[in-house]
């Protein structure tokens, strides 16, 4: 008969249980520690989380607020030549027509510098719903149907969305 003096394999390799595990309060105050860090994390965490919502609350408002800004910084050289034919009554009608010339150039200038683009489609160009209002289809025999006869109203899109469309007559099937 041998003995056997080994210890069982799972006794063997674990280790030796500290004084935390075998004393239940000194587990308690850790944990209760654990709990409070995780807490004061939490809550700095959450607070953080507060304040970008807040600044981007904010951030938002003031872009609303001014999202006009750089628009109406464009129009001011418009209003500034309106008033300054509106102030020189006496101007003949040629000068007159230059300045209004000169205007609508500073307008256009200042709606492209801020995306707002010309809706113009050619005579014999292609309706589009998207960006045509067809008021009326009217008999073409020179033109394919559903293309554009004549431009009522220029269209305007901004940054690739209509503003408002062109009105347009059609070309009414043959």
């Amino acid at each position: 008969m041998t003995t056997d003096t080994s210890l069982p394999e799972d006794a063997a390799g674990a280790p030796e249980p500290t004084a935390a595990e075998l004393n239940p309060e000194i587990k308690i105050a850790e944990l209760e520690g654990r709990l409070a860090e995780m807490s004061d994390a939490y809550l700095r965490a959450k607070a953080e989380a507060e304040n970008v919502r807040r600044r981007a609350d904010e951030d938002i408002a003031k872009a609303r607020k001014f999202a006009v800004e750089a628009f109406a910084e464009a129009m001011l050289p418009v209003m500034d030549s309106l008033e300054g034919a509106i102030a020189t009554p006496n101007a003949s009608v040629e000068t007159v027509l230059e300045g209004v010339h000169a205007t609508r150039r500073q307008l256009s200038s200042a709606l492209e510098r801020n995306r707002v683009v010309e809706i113009n489609p050619g005579q014999g160009s292609k309706f589009d719903p998207h960006q045509h209002q067809a008021i009326s289809v009217v008999p073409a025999p020179t033109q394919d149907a559903n293309t554009v006869v004549t431009v009522l109203q220029k269209g305007f899109l901004i940054a690739d969305r209509v503003l408002r469309p062109a009105l347009v007559t059609v070309a009414a099937p043959k």
